[in-house]
């Protein structure tokens, strides 16, 4: 994120059931057939002030043909404690289908150029271009307190036997992007990537950063490191991606959902007049929130708040079974419009009040999710929705983030 405008994230996330789906499945309760696991991720280290943004390949996950129904993680240390974000930030995890060739053999290599050139990866059913947003699940700061359990009788099908390539297994990737923020100068400066706390003038691929760039993700990226107080030394320790996977074996009772990611910061257009989609899905991740200096307010009262719309069409509609956004420090909330107006998921911002871990006062520590009655809220086939995120202007952010996601067959399931 960045400094003088302030840069922030948002999107959110749907799952769709499919418009043909019965209703009559809902009377099903899967309750004793639902089974837990927890696994940890392969161990990072972290210095005070330091940056870990690590693609892990082949991590553990339920195998086999199944409907997952949650998946939650945390930061803990090697003793198994939760970690407090005011220690280590954790800007934002993400969780991957990918399928593999079974003679395949990899040395060491390089996640990111793995992630970004493989034609294997199974990404959700939209809406960015490429493998951009195209995870299955993936949250931030929020992850302890959000809600991500997809109620009976829907499911996130994965492992389906027929979807796989011959000669191909399926396996699951994991990204970690935490920031250690002991001993730092500035904690919401480390936290949202401001430039001149990093003291960067590349990017991770070696191409320089624009002059007008202040902050964000091209600030703090793996193996980078945020200013320190002088004289302030404290110990490198292991840590893990705690992570708790729900899940059930498929059978025909199970009712498919989709996921949707929708970004603010897309730049699709829609040509006027025209009933397909007009441009290219344009994706930036991230963006600056203005200041109120910037915008002739003076910071007081409710009115100094940035707000950012995109619009997005999905091809095929569906039922809204969920829907939940990703926002950062300062968000104040997101909303998911139809072409009509009428509101189909709000998500608001959990602050914490205190020290312990998922309570961490200032911090976003969780986001409010929308289970709406099973068809009762309804997304059209081809139609236009507006995505809006609300940020405060009273501080200075660098670069926000916002996300839709929906999921399902025919039912839609919506992340924002």
């Amino acid at each position: 994120m960045q400094l003088a405008s302030q840069c922030r994230l948002l999107s959110l996330t749907i799952l769709l059931l499919a418009l043909s789906m019965p209703y009559s499945y809902a009377v099903l309760n899967y309750e004793n057939e639902i089974k837990t696991a927890v696994f940890l991720s392969p161990k990072f280290v972290l210095g005070p002030g330091s940056v870990v943004n690590k693609y892990f390949f082949n991590v553990e996950f339920p195998r086999g043909h199944i409907a997952i129904k949650s998946f939650n993680g945390e930061v803990v240390d090697e003793a198994g404690n939760p970690v407090p974000l005011y220690e280590t930030y954790l800007h934002h995890w993400a969780v991957g289908r990918y399928h593999q060739h079974k003679n395949a053999r990899y040395g060491e290599y390089d996640g990111h150029q793995m992630l970004h050139q493989s034609d294997r990866i199974v990404r959700n059913s939209g809406l960015c271009q490429g493998d951009v947003n195209g995870q299955y699940f993936g949250i931030g700061s929020e992850t302890r307190r959000t809600d991500t359990h997809i109620p009976d009788p829907y499911g996130i099908e994965v492992g389906n036997p027929e979807e796989i390539p011959s000669g191909f297994e399926e396996k699951w990737l994991l990204n970690v992007h935490a920031i250690d923020t002991r001993g730092v100068e500035d904690k919401l400066g480390c936290t949202e990537c401001w430039r001149d706390l990093y003291n960067v003038t590349k990017d991770e691929n070696g191409q320089l950063l624009r002059p007008e760039y202040k902050g964000g993700l091209k600030c703090c990226y793996d193996g980078t490191q945020c200013r320190k107080r002088e004289g302030y030394e404290g110990p490198r320790r292991g840590l893990y991606l705690r992570y708790t996977v729900k899940w059930m074996d498929w059978d025909k009772t199970v009712v498919p959902v989709k996921i949707y990611i929708i970004d603010v910061t897309d730049k699709w257009k829609k040509s006027s007049g025209s009933s397909g989609e007009s441009s290219k899905h344009d994706c930036q991740i991230e963006y600056d929130v203005e200041p109120c200096s910037a915008a002739g307010m003076d910071g007081h009262g409710s009115g100094c708040i940035d707000v950012k719309r995109t619009s997005a069409l999905l091809p095929s509609g569906g039922y809204v079974i969920y829907g939940v956004a990703h926002q950062h420090s300062g968000s104040v909330g997101s909303t998911l419009y139809g072409e009509d107006g009428r509101v189909i998921c709000t998500s608001v911002p959990i602050y914490g009040e205190g020290t312990e871990a998922g309570n961490e006062a200032g911090y976003v520590v969780g986001m409010s999710t929308c289970y709406p009655q099973p068809g009762s809220v309804k997304i059209n086939d081809g139609e236009v929705l507006t995505l809006e995120a609300n940020y405060s202007s009273t501080k200075i952010h660098y670069r926000s983030y916002v996300t839709l996601l929906p999921l399902g067959s025919r039912r839609i399931t919506t992340t924002f």
